[in-house]
């Protein structure tokens, strides 16, 4: 299916202003030709990763979720006092999207565990 730029532009109006201001690149690193060999490359991403209080608070869809990360994970002094302080401080000015964007269930396959 051919298109002339114009008819694309009338289609596609957001992803012709994208095309043609370069806005959203993404950079390609490398290409492999052995599905499995990138497969197995990109799974090593997380390969004995041990999430920490910030990976748990992404999950969280408010603030009191965040919270209760924050205080399980002091009360099983998997962090200490301090560490849950200052994450209960940016907790409570910035909110719980300042930890990042919200991981969401297909996460991990989608960057490249499963």
């Amino acid at each position: 299916m051919e298109f002339d730029k114009k008819r694309f532009k009338q289609m596609f109006p957001n992803l012709a202003n994208e095309i043609d201001t370069n806005e959203n690149r993404v950079a390609i690193s490398s290409v492999r030709s052995d599905v499995s060999a990138g497969e197995h490359a990109s799974a090593k991403r997380f390969e004995n990763y041990l999430p920490d209080a910030v990976d748990f608070i992404r999950w969280c869809d408010s603030e009191k979720q965040a919270e209760e990360i924050i205080d399980f994970l002091e009360k099983r002094q998997e962090i200490s006092r301090e560490y849950a302080k200052r994450l209960r401080k940016q907790l409570r000015t910035k909110g719980v999207r300042s930890f990042g964007p919200k991981k969401q269930d297909d996460y991990y396959s989608r960057v490249g565990i499963v």
